[in-house]
Formats: structure tokens, C-alpha cells, sequence
């Protein structure tokens, strides 16, 4: 018989869409008082993987990631999307977003996208959260699943979050 003992507490980060530089730097400004201390932001660049986002935020959307400092408890995800999408609402006019939050957490095994849709491959956590399982950890880096993302699954991203991790890893041992 297993034992069930509380898991490692995980990095939190958040993928960000915005169409104003204005409008990311008032969401970072939220987020921080919502989750605590930025560690590290990436440059913006521009958002080109796919048009699902035009209709409702418009085109030439820009994407940042940051990463937060402080470690959370993995069941604390509901939480922070439910969060999250406070701040995207506060920046929305009419219905249509200006900006969108997806958190989520690394954690040594994978990296989990919290999302209010359902899918096969996606477990409910409670309160109209889901956890999406996006890239798991095998054979030195992470790796991509058949729904993960376009975005999530780009060279750039998958060294960032490598990245992201070694600094997790180094981080517990302290």
C-alpha cells in the first residue's frame, strides 16, 4: 500500500497574450500582487502560432512569459486560474479580452497549464479548473505531447522552460 504524502511544491509561471506593451505591464503589475515577486520575464515577441485569439483580442498579438519567485502548492492551481482570469477581466471591454492569462506550474516531472476546458487529456481539479498535462519531462529535457500547444512545443519555449527548471531543481536542494 502506497503512503500519500504531500508532493514538492512547484514553480508557478504565466503565458501572456496582450495586444498593448501598456496593458501587459498593468497585468505584471496584478499578477505580482496576486502571486508574489517576478523572477524573470522574457522578451515580448510577436504571437504567431495560430488566429484562435483574433476574433475576440484582435491581430498582431504580442506573447511574454514570466516566471514567479515564490514556490506554491500544486492544489493551489483552481486558485490561481480562477485569479487569473479576474485580471484578464479587469481589461476587458465589451466581453473581448485585451489580455490573456494562462498559468501554470513546473514542476521536475512536467509542466501543467491550468484551463477551464475539459478534454480527454485533461483532469478536473474542482471549482471549473482543469489541469492540462503540456510537456513532460524525459531523458534530459521537456518534451511535447500530441495536443500540446504550437507555442508550448517551439525549440525557444521547451529551452526556456529546461531552463526554468534547472533553476526549480537547484532551488529545492536549498
Amino acid at each position: 500500500m502506497g503512503i500519500a504524502k504531500k508532493p514538492e511544491p512547484v514553480k508557478l509561471f504565466a503565458g501572456i497574450l496582450f495586444k498593448s506593451r501598456e496593458d501587459l505591464e498593468s497585468a505584471l503589475s496584478k499578477l505580482e500582487d496576486a502571486f508574489g515577486s517576478i523572477e524573470e520575464k522574457t522578451p515580448v515577441t510577436l504571437f504567431c502560432y495560430t488566429r484562435y485569439y483574433d476574433k475576440e483580442m484582435g491581430e498582431n498579438l504580442m506573447r511574454a512569459f514570466v516566471l514567479f519567485e515564490t514556490l506554491v502548492d500544486r492544489e493551489l492551481l483552481p486558485e490561481i486560474k480562477l485569479k487569473s482570469n479576474e485580471v484578464e477581466q479587469s481589461f476587458a471591454l465589451e466581453g473581448r479580452r485585451s489580455v490573456n492569462i494562462d498559468p501554470g506550474y513546473i514542476a521536475l516531472e512536467h509542466v501543467i497549464l491550468a484551463t477551464t476546458k475539459g478534454y480527454s487529456h485533461r483532469v478536473y481539479l474542482g471549482r471549473g479548473i482543469y489541469a492540462d498535462l503540456t510537456l513532460r519531462y524525459h531523458e534530459g529535457t521537456y518534451k511535447a505531447l500530441e495536443w500540446t500547444y504550437p507555442d508550448y512545443r517551439a525549440t525557444e519555449t521547451i529551452t526556456m522552460f529546461n531552463g526554468w527548471r534547472d533553476r526549480y531543481r537547484k532551488g529545492l536542494r536549498c
